[in-house]
């Protein structure tokens, strides 16, 4: 039971303080059988009348809430952000770089199996969209990016991609993909000298 020296304070307290509406039996619980209940919602009725929150009776149970003509300002378009896995990361790439794909292009450049579900997620972010068929054997499905890629990444268009030259200055790639581009360098540098020579 809290200090009930001024019994308005104390109801407005328990019931500022609860998760859920009170009764009225529920707040005496709180206030002791002393305090008339009823007056003192009467009182915070009167005193939070035009505010910003009111005293609202619902059925025999009593609580605060948000002015009625106040709770826009409380709405807020909340965005649900969720991490995208490496092989979200991976498909999202090939697709902006190749488009248009199919899932079989996309599984020769990873190397592995994509997962059905990577696709999905990514067209539910509204970043990646069918366009049309290959006409080939099978007519597989081809995938694109889609205006709202562009939007989100702040790309006026593709050409607006960061080549490999730009990844390289921002540190995006991985050593192992340098060491092995540079090996290809040598390995093609060797194979044009040793053509030269042989001429």
């Amino acid at each position: 039971m809290i200090d009930t020296g001024d019994p308005v304070r104390a109801v407005e307290a328990v019931l500022f303080a609860s998760e859920a509406p009170l009764s009225v039996d529920e707040i005496r619980a709180y206030v002791g059988p002393e305090v008339d209940i009823r007056a003192a919602l009467a009182a915070l009725g009167d005193h939070y009348a035009g505010r910003g929150i009111e005293l609202v009776r619902r059925g025999d149970r009593w609580h605060f809430q948000t002015a009625a003509d106040l709770a826009h300002l409380l709405r807020r378009d909340r965005e649900d952000s969720r991490k995208l896995s490496r092989a979200g990361i991976e498909t999202l790439a090939i697709i902006a770089y190749h488009e248009p794909v199919t899932r079989a292009e996309i599984e020769a450049i990873r190397g592995v199996q994509i997962s059905k579900g990577t696709i999905d997620v990514l067209m539910e972010a509204g970043w990646v969209r069918p366009a049309g068929r290959r006409e080939v054997p099978g007519r597989p499905l081809m995938y694109a990016t889609t205006p709202g890629f562009l939007s989100h990444f702040g790309l006026a268009s593709r050409r607006d991609l960061p080549g490999i030259e730009d990844l390289k200055a921002a540190g995006l790639l991985d050593p192992v993909d340098l060491a092995l581009e540079q090996l290809d360098a040598a390995e093609a540098a060797a194979e044009s000298e040793t053509v030269t020579d042989e001429e």
